[in-house]
């Protein structure tokens, strides 16, 4: 069973910063491609950003490009998501995600990740 724990949520105005963590309790982290997803009140869930295994491959959803930056450290079983120049229409409740393929690449459909944290609440007041 594979344990996955967001915090770094909060409270922030628009234009501030948050920077959300994921640790991971698979043995198999340092060979996970992640995934980071969000969902606002009233909308379905959405991709927001994924990395592949090895950390040198991202991809973003295009409303957050430039703003947001996913990261990894494998030898602390730990993802991250640096969110810059937030806005109101970030608000939502943000999800990390493990991709049941091996392979080192990156993937954006959430039928493509098999493990989900509870989430942590972004708010980001105008």
């Amino acid at each position: 069973q594979v344990q996955l724990v967001e915090s770094g949520g909060g409270l922030v105005q628009a234009g501030g910063s948050l920077r959300l963590s994921c640790a991971a309790s698979a043995r198999t982290f340092s060979h996970d491609p992640m995934g980071w997803f969000r969902q606002a009140p009233g909308k379905e869930r959405e991709f927001v950003a994924a990395i592949n295994w090895s950390g040198d491959s991202t991809y973003y959803a295009a409303p957050v490009k430039g703003r947001f930056t996913i990261s990894r450290v494998n030898a602390k079983s730990t993802v991250y998501l640096q969110m810059n120049s937030l806005k109101p229409e970030d608000t939502a409740v943000y999800y990390c995600a493990r991709a049941r393929y091996s392979s080192n690449y990156y993937y954006t459909g959430q039928d493509e990740y098999d493990y989900w944290g509870q989430g942590t609440q972004v708010t980001v007041s105008s």
